[in-house]
């Protein structure tokens, strides 16, 4: 199989994996046997497309593969006379869904497979950190790696949650359906964890060759938008389609012509989508009008609203998103947002402030091995003069981070000039 074949599939398996293991959850109603399934398609994907190419429709191929193989399994179970009729109008109600947008999907309440199976991963019988793992990895697409990255914990802890999460809901056979409302809410802080964090993934690649991945954001949009009007009492679900819609705007801004990073401070924001940004501000307000915007995703969507309404680096108002992180901080005791409080106060008072907030944080070890926390220190120095310290913590920086258009960024900051 050539590079570019390989390449394709693996594009549209991470695209289409999610989509195809929930319409098969909704028919077989066992996890692992819908991963089976959804595994065999991809292995027929590999046998076949390479010759034939990558079809039209890939979603609809795969899903059709998988049918096949899923009357397969029913026969062997001696349910086909029972289910196979129910088979194909479940399936091929599932590849409908999948192709409306959410609007439509609202229609039937949740009406949407992905959402559908996110509640059931997000099931209280699980842990919380489980909940989340497990579905980052079937809804997000993304690997153990990446989701350990985003926990700041090692990889093998992560995979050992995901197992434990399968085998404990095909021990205590929960339901592929919809909850009911009181219980719907308790699972709704979980739900909105994993989309903020298939968003984050998506906005700034943890590793690989590009630095952001476009349809995770678009995904994780379309879930808070839904899931934002299936809730629409409830602040932190608005607070979470504003910060999305605002940071989704930047994305034509954060790409240069070949590819490279274009961070910041440093995009024309002329490029940024106005559109979006509309949006976003008006998700925000809200939120504001619900509570007053003080929870976790309403306070970063606040600090994205800043730098929104700024028509320039200059015009940014520093000392408000210097505020909004000591709310953050104050919610939340994370070091990484104790660590963009640093860079905020280095905006808004100096950098001999920020970095003496960022000095104060070195010995945490959840940090250590972030390159953010070498890069914003490396940033710091420079604005000071302390050149050769900043270049050094630029080069550390780069040596952490995976991601490859972040390391070209990294290594060009710690050249000499």
């Amino acid at each position: 199989m050539s590079a570019d074949s390989h390449a394709a599939i693996e594009a549209v398996w991470r695209l289409e994996a999610p989509k195809l293991t929930a319409g098969l959850m909704r028919v077989v109603r066992d996890l692992g046997a819908a991963e089976d399934l959804a595994h065999d398609a991809l292995v027929a994907a590999l046998e076949q497309w390479p010759a034939a190419g990558v079809p039209r429709n890939p979603g609809a191929w795969l899903m059709q593969a998988a049918k096949h193989r899923a009357i397969d399994l029913l026969r062997r179970r001696s349910l086909l006379e029972r289910k196979h009729g129910e088979l194909a109008r479940e399936l091929d109600e599932g590849m409908r869904l999948a192709r409306r947008g959410p609007e439509e999907a609202l229609d039937d309440d949740i009406g949407d497979d992905l959402l559908r199976l996110m509640f059931v991963a997000c099931h209280p019988v699980l842990p919380a950190e489980a909940r989340v793992a497990l579905t980052l990895r079937l809804l997000g697409g993304l690997t153990t790696g990446e989701i350990a990255r985003a926990y700041l914990v090692p990889e093998a802890t992560i995979a050992q949650r995901i197992v434990r999460a399968k085998k404990t809901l095909a021990k205590t056979r929960v339901p592929f359906e919809v909850p009911a409302p009181a219980e719907r809410m308790v699972r709704l802080a979980s739900v909105f964890e994993v989309i903020y964090l298939v968003f984050n993934e998506g906005y700034s690649a943890t590793a690989g060759e590009d630095w952001i991945r476009p349809s995770l954001c678009e995904e994780a949009l379309r879930l808070g938008r839904v899931l934002a009007t299936l809730v629409p009492a409830d602040a932190e679900a608005h607070g979470l389609v504003a910060l999305m819609e605002l940071q989704a705007s930047r994305f034509r801004a954060r790409i240069g012509p070949r590819g490279e990073a274009i961070l910041l401070l440093d995009q024309d924001r002329g490029r940024w989508d106005r559109l979006l940004i509309g949006r976003g501000l008006a998700a925000l307000d809200r939120a504001i009008a619900l509570d007053g915007g003080g929870g976790f995703y309403a306070l970063q969507g606040g600090i994205a609203a800043c730098h929104a309404r700024a028509s320039t680096p200059g015009a940014t108002d520093w000392g408000r998103i210097a505020a909004l992180y000591a709310r953050l901080v104050d919610v939340t005791r994370s070091p990484i947002v104790r660590l963009n409080h640093a860079v905020a106060v280095g905006r808004a008072e100096g950098p001999a402030a920020g970095l003496a907030m960022i000095d104060a944080l070195a010995g945490d070890a959840s940090l250590a091995g972030y390159p953010y926390l070498a890069s914003a220190r490396g940033d710091l120095l420079e604005r000071l003069g302390r050149l050769d310290e900043a270049r050094a913590e630029f080069a550390r920086a780069a040596g952490q981070t995976r991601n490859a258009r972040d390391r070209d960024v990294l290594f060009a900051r710690a050249r000499p000039r």
